[in-house]
Order: structure tokens, then sequence, then C-alpha cells
């Protein structure tokens, strides 16, 4: 899953193909470490992506666009100054190393032209963006390194630019077969083929290297000692004669529909329970693999603040829960107290102060026999015998009394965490920093602000911006990412006669159909529902089933939570949310 060398070479040949000549219209940093270059060319414009993060760093085009800060940080200014209106003139890698130089030709603030580079080192953990001149003199650089970080090789603006330190390995694309067969005879016989094309080769990841040792032998983990070394070099030279040719064939392997593997090469190692899904281009691949994973990673950055305070609320309530349910059950004993009470009163005539115990007979417990059982009370040698009898009844009364106030306290912390749940699952399908914020404000208005720290309620209430879908027969439908935009999508944008659907039992979005005076389809119904499924906790399961009513028969009751309603007339479906589908039906 690593973005490796091979890649890296794949994305460049794209760069190369399609960018050469063009120039920076414009620079973004929708992220601290990501720049966005929006370039134009003779055939339009194109946005390049440079992501230097730790999780999901990579080089390459896409089509997402994403939600800028108000204020640019100071990198971007910088890039912005230098290279808008600068052309990009070459795109090249070092060796065969995860490092890329992208020169740009443009002038300087006297007017002379100049050039300037920014090199994208891309290896995880330690992924970086520097910025330099023709001079390789650093200009800037995202991560600073100084000697306190590392005593290696340090990047700080004012130095020369040097190549991270070089790894003990062979340059697939330059070795010789004399080379190879050096390293094969090195290798070790127990050793798996594909760990040793990775430990041997520079630039190869996993995916890769087990490819290459599933080409050549039909396994990704026969011993070294079990492979034929001529075979082996035969199809390791042949695919990366195929590289430097640039023939690609970028795919990616999905299971169950999730992501879990990409290359710029055609992947056949994995089976048939696997699902391969190739692309035209690298930024098409590199967009489907990574658009899911970068928003939940900034949603999760972004929120924390508001993960913490519903993980902290979650914990708090079930906690809270558990004890009043064990009281609740200790209730139980009420009865036994008022018989205790009743056998006491019974017998005033036969007990006396001072008594600790007493076994009266309970007339309650007839037996089979004729006989009567008996029933042991323990007393307060404190008390008068009518005085204990007393102490027990106040005890029952004040059971029957906890027994209702515990039931509307469990009832009332059940229904909170299911709030809870509704926001935890909002979360999971916000997708910019405005949902993030409507988030927020549900919270402040719920009663949370005390556990919010330096949160301001905005001072007016902007009309929230839904996702907006069209169905196969036209009819527009809405759907609430979070509880104040289904408050605002169900009792404000809808009206009486549209429909409204949300997945049966599990917190969801509230999904509108505008119906306009028509009538829809089946087909408008089952892409309706399978919106509302796709959009709750039941997104990745199968036969989700989603209820649908008008909106006419949807209320909200009074004091209830933000998102909250009750219905008493629908029917339901049952579907099945595939993304794809969804995706392709959504416009806003």
């Amino acid at each position: 899953m690593a973005f490796d060398a091979g890649m890296l070479y794949c994305v460049l040949s794209e760069i190369r193909a399609r960018s050469i000549g063009a120039r920076v219209e414009k620079v973004f940093q929708p992220e601290r470490d990501e720049i966005v270059l929006l370039l134009r060319g003779p055939d339009g414009g194109s946005r390049l992506l440079i992501n230097a993060g730790s999780s999901n760093p990579r080089l390459g085009f896409t089509a997402v666009q994403k939600e800028n800060p108000a204020s640019p940080p100071m990198l971007c200014m910088l890039l912005r100054k230098h290279l808008q209106g600068a052309k990009l003139v070459d795109a090249r890698q070092a060796g065969f190393e995860r490092v890329a130089y992208l020169e740009f030709e443009g002038r300087d603030e006297m007017g002379f032209s100049c050039r300037r580079f920014l090199i994208v080192e891309i290896m995880g953990k330690y992924s970086n963006l520097i910025f330099a001149n023709e001079d390789m003199k650093i200009l800037a650089a995202l991560r600073t390194v100084d000697f306190t970080t590392s005593a290696m090789r340090q990047v700080l603006p004012g130095m020369l630019y040097e190549l991270p330190p070089k790894q003990e390995k062979q340059d697939p694309l330059t070795v010789t077969e004399e080379e190879f067969d050096r390293l094969w005879e090195m290798g070790g016989g127990d050793r798996p083929l594909s760990k040793w094309i990775g430990a041997s080769f520079l630039g190869v990841s996993a995916a890769v290297a087990r490819e290459i040792a599933y080409r050549a032998v039909g396994e990704c983990d026969r011993a070294l000692a079990l492979c034929s070394s001529d075979h082996v070099r035969e199809i390791f030279f042949a695919f990366f004669g195929e590289l430097r040719k640039e023939s690609f064939s970028p795919c990616m392997i999905l299971d169950g529909g999730k992501p879990v593997e990409y290359a710029f090469c055609d992947l056949t190692q994995y089976g048939s329970s696997f699902e391969k899904r190739a692309f035209q281009g690298a930024g098409l691949l590199l967009d489907a693999f990574f658009e899911t994973r970068d928003r939940e990673l900034r949603i999760k950055q972004r929120a924390a603040d508001v993960l913490h305070i519903l993980t902290n609320a979650d914990t708090r309530i079930r906690k809270k829960l558990q004890l009043q349910r064990e009281e609740l059950a200790a209730c139980e004993k009420g009865e036994e107290y008022r018989k205790y009470a009743d056998l006491i009163t019974g017998n005033l005539y036969q007990l006396s102060r001072g008594m600790s115990r007493v076994e009266l007979t309970d007339y309650s417990d007839y037996r089979e026999d004729g006989t009567f059982g008996t029933c042991v009370i323990t007393l307060d040698t404190r008390l008068s015998p009518s005085a204990n009898a007393q102490s027990y009844y106040k005890k029952y009364n004040k059971t029957k009394t906890a027994r209702i106030e515990l039931a509307k306290q469990i009832a009332l912390g059940e229904s909170e965490l299911r709030y809870i749940d509704t926001v935890f699952d909002a979360l999971t399908h916000a997708e910019t920093a405005a949902d993030l914020q409507e988030i927020r404000d549900e919270l402040y208005r719920s009663g949370y602000a005390s556990r919010m720290k330096h949160y301001v309620a905005p001072s007016k209430n902007k009309a929230p911006v839904v996702a907006q879908f069209l169905t196969s027969g036209g009819f527009r439908v809405y759907c609430g990412k979070n509880n104040l935009q289904n408050e605002y999508i169900t009792h404000k944008l809808a009206g009486k006669q549209d429909y409204w659907f949300h997945v049966k039992n599990l917190p969801g979005s509230h999904t509108v159909m505008l119906c306009e005076g028509r009538e829809p389809s089946v087909e408008d119904f089952t892409e309706a529902a399978e919106i509302a499924a796709y959009f709750s906790k039941g997104a990745d399961g199968d036969n989700v089933e989603v209820d649908y009513t008008k909106v006419k028969d949807v209320k909200k009751p009074a004091g209830g939570k933000p998102g909250f309603v009750i219905y008493h007339t629908n029917w339901s479906c049952v579907v099945t949310p595939r993304a794809e589908r969804v995706q392709s039906l959504r416009v806003q």
C-alpha cells in the first residue's frame, strides 16, 4: 500500500505528458502538510496535489477540491510569491528514490529569469516538501530538520539541499545481470523470494515485490532455494523493462468494496475473492484510493475535541446507567419489606423491645401438608416492635418511589445515549469544516457548552448546506449529515406531501425526496432508500431496512433533542447501499 518509487515513476511520467509548459495559476494549502498547484496549459487546467504528511504521502493529479483556510499559511504565501505565473519545465526522479524534483521557470522580484524547485520526498513519516532556488539552496521547508532532530542530515533555510542518505540496495532500473546473480548468491536459501526482492532493490514496495515473485514462481513466499534464478531474472528484467518503457497499468484491489492495495502495474497475485479495478491514469487511481482515507483522517484531526466530549459523555452515561440498573434490581426487595412490616404488625403481642430477630408464621406461604411456612425477620434492638414495623414500611415506600424515578432516569439516560450515537454517526459523514461547526453548534444547544472550551456560538444561524442527489426519475433528494441538517430538511425544506426516509432502529440521516406534484417510481424510491441507508450506521451492511413515510406524518416531540422525531404511519423496504451508486447520484 506504500507509494513506492515505481508509483512515483508512473506519476512523473503522467505529469510530463500533461503539464510540461503549463503555468502555475494558483497555489493552495488546504492542509498543513498538503499543497495544491492549479496548473493551466493549452489543454486546460489541472490540479497537482503534493501531500507530504506522515499518513498518506503522495504526488499526483487530483480532481478533489478541498476547503481552503481563510488565512493561507506562510509556506503557501511564499510559494504564491515565487511560483504563481511560473512555468513547469521538468518533473524528474532522483534515481529510483522516492524523491521528485519539480522544476519551474519564472521571474524574480527584479524581473530576471530564474528557476525554482519543489522537491518532494515521499518517505512515510519522514516525508517532506522543500522549496529551493536554482543553486539548490533551501528557501523553505514544510518540516525543518535541525541538529537536535538528526545528526545525519539537516533541512534548514539557507542550507544546500542534499538527498537523504543512500540505502545499501541496487537500482532495479540500472542493475546488470551479473549484479543480480551476485545478489542472488548472497540472498540466503531460506529467505522468501518477495522478501529478498524488497531487501535487495531500491524503491520496491511489498506489494510489487510479491507481484514479481508471483509472476516468477506462482506464489509470493516461496523460499529462494526452491526458485530458478534464471527464470526469476528473466521475469524481473521484463517487469522493470516495461517500467522503463513507461508502460503502466494502474490498478486497485478492493475487498468487500474497500480499497486495500494499489500499484502502478497489474496485480495478479490476488484471488477471485478480491475485486480488481483498472484506471486510465495514476491520478484517478490515487483519488479513488485516498479520497475516503483523507477525509476520515481530516475529520478525526479537526474533530478531536468533539470526539473527546462524546467519548467521555458516552462512558459517563453508561457507568451511571449500570449503577441505576443495579439500584433498580435492589428495589425488588420492596415487597419483602412490606411483608416483614405486615407480619410484625400482626404479631405485636408476641414481640418486645430488645429482640434482634424473630421467627413468625408466614400465612402467605401455605404448604401441601396443610401447614404454613415461617419467616425470619431481623429487628433493630433500639426500636420498639411497632417502630420496626414502621421502619420496614418506610423502606417499602422508598423502594416504590425509587422504582418510578429510576425507571425515568434510565429512560432519560438511554435516550441520551441514542442521541450521542447519532452525533457519532454524524461525525462519520462530516465532509467539511462547516459540517463540524454545525455539530459543535448542535452540542452547544444540547447542553454541552460547559465541556466545549473557548466555544463561541454563531451570531446568525445560516441555512446549512446539505447533500443533494438526483434520482433516475429526476427527483431531488436531500440528505442531512448531522442533526441540525436533519431538522432543517425535515421541518423547513420539505413539503407535507414529500417522502421522508430513515434507516430502521439505527442512527442515520434524515433523507427527503421532493415530489413537486409528481409520484416517484419504484426505482426512485429504491434510490432514495439506498441514500438513507448509506448515510447511516448500517452503511456497510446488506439488506438494510429503511422506513419511509410522508413528511406530514413526521413530528418532533416537545423538548426533543435536535434531529429526534416520531412517526406512527410508515412503509418499510429492504435495500443494500452501494457507495458507487450513491455517489453517482450526488449533485452537491
